[in-house]
């Protein structure tokens, strides 16, 4: 069976030089892999978020990063390539994840408690300025990924979180609907992906106003930038700390093993700055030109990447409808003749199935995990790290089966299998609370326990 890969790209700003060596170039070569299903898709929606004020810079660069994909090598023909507004299932789709998915899960991301800890740090309102598109965008992410059962989705380390809510979310609608919908997706950091210095030798960013320009503006564009580049003030015929460039960290992301160690031994060897400028725009112009002049080619006939993208939307569609019409049925939003009267006893059976459950995940220094969470997504444990996830799922089922004692440590708790501690309780807000969170926690192991038998 094939592996399938999704990868999102947010619609709202001009491809720059980082954004292709570190994420377009290695995800078009993963593409091309045998035994790999690739779906690309623009995250239009998720770029509204901060883009409200700007609907020309979301319509503008919709148009500039689909080009760039394609002029840089991207196969409509191999791979899905659509626009995540074409597909009328995802925000469906999200809408039925939401209601399943515990506000306190959304409380807990990243993106929203930074917002909550900026206002707190000014002495404003907690939520002023947080829409809900930022406090529920986690569960957007996981529609694009749940709808098509993505098995892996590569991201950078800032978005792991994410994809650990997308497995919370996907494990609680399969345990409330007793079925495995939804595959579990991967996280997959890809450790040796380029990031590259800007100008000033800080990361390429937009944000930090450091970007070479990657096909914007044409040759002149990028040699005016490259031509900026901060270096140190040794002068031609004095050995550079090749090591400690910026300029020799951007030329090795574009040159061969061997044409990069030779530019190195000639910066060592007194190479001016200038020249090895110059050198760098000779390689780039080398890898970009025919790139460049197939994205001018597509800039002047949006039509046909409008083309691409539909034809991409259908084939994309042709998997998510039929499973949206299952998922659709599966929550009770069924035709009125196919309603049946339900029996007692399954509807007992459902009832019971909305308790506590287990959920585990990857940490970001890829340890094994897992949080044991309330019927209303409250978490009561989260366990130590393991290295090996069939040492923490033993662990998860020996909470279900072997003697489990509870311990206050100051506002938390911890819980321990045969004198080990396995798992802590949060910290509450007082001792009160924390008793009452040692009560549910001892009630809900005691529920699944009995549930094994």
């Amino acid at each position: 069976m094939n592996t399938r890969v999704l990868t999102g790209i947010t619609t709202s700003g001009t491809p720059h030089l980082g954004n292709y060596a570190g994420a377009i170039r290695p995800a078009i070569q993963a593409s091309e892999q045998p035994g790999v299903d690739a779906f690309f898709f623009l995250a239009d929606y998720h770029a509204l978020i901060k883009t409200t004020e700007d609907p020309e810079r979301v319509a503008r660069s919709r148009l500039e990063i689909a080009a760039t994909w394609l002029a840089a090598g991207l196969d409509p023909e191999r791979v899905t390539f659509y626009r995540q507004s074409d597909i009328p299932e995802i925000p469906e789709l999200c809408w039925l994840l939401t209601c399943v998915t515990p506000k306190g899960l959304m409380n807990r991301a990243h993106a929203y408690k930074a917002a909550v800890d900026q206002n707190t740090e000014k002495g404003i309102e907690p939520d002023d300025g947080v829409s809900m598109g930022l406090f529920s965008y986690p569960v957007l992410m996981a529609a694009d990924i749940l709808l098509f059962n993505a098995h892996k989705v590569p991201v950078g380390r800032d978005q792991i979180q994410h994809l650990e809510m997308a497995r919370d979310i996907a494990q609680r609608f399969n345990h409330l609907y007793g079925d495995e919908y939804f595959v579990l997706p991967e996280v997959v950091i890809a450790e040796e992906v380029a990031t590259l210095p800007g100008l000033d030798g800080r990361k390429m960013s937009k944000s930090y106003n450091n970007t070479i320009p990657l096909f914007e503006g044409g040759a002149s564009a990028l040699r005016s930038a490259v031509m900026r580049i901060v270096t140190d003030s040794r002068q031609p015929g004095e050995p550079k700390d090749a090591e400690n460039s910026h300029l020799y960290t951007l030329y090795r992301a574009f040159a061969s093993a061997e044409a990069s160690a030779s530019f190195r031994q000639a910066l060592e060897a007194g190479m001016g700055w200038g020249d090895a400028k110059q050198a760098l725009c000779d390689l780039l112009e080398r890898d970009l030109a025919a790139m460049r002049e197939r994205y001018v080619e597509l800039m002047a006939r949006p039509e046909r990447i409008e083309e691409i993208l539909m034809a991409g939307a259908e084939k994309a569609r042709k998997l998510a409808v039929p499973f949206m019409a299952r998922l659709r049925h599966a929550v009770g939003l069924r035709r009125l003749e196919a309603v049946r009267q339900s029996a007692p006893a399954k509807a007992g059976k459902k009832q019971a199935s909305r308790g506590a459950r287990f959920v585990s995940f990857r940490d970001e220094s890829g340890s094994f995990r897992f949080r044991l969470l309330a019927q209303d997504g409250e978490e009561l444990l989260c366990s130590i790290a393991y290295a090996d996830p069939k040492q923490a799922g033993a662990v998860m089922r020996s909470l279900q089966s072997a003697p489990v004692s509870l311990r206050a440590e100051g506002l938390g708790y911890a819980a321990m299998v045969n004198g080990a501690t396995v798992a802590h309780g949060p910290d509450r807000a007082d001792e009160a609370t924390r008793d009452a969170a040692m009560t549910r926690t001892s009630d809900a192991l005691a529920a699944l326990a009995a549930a094994q038998e």
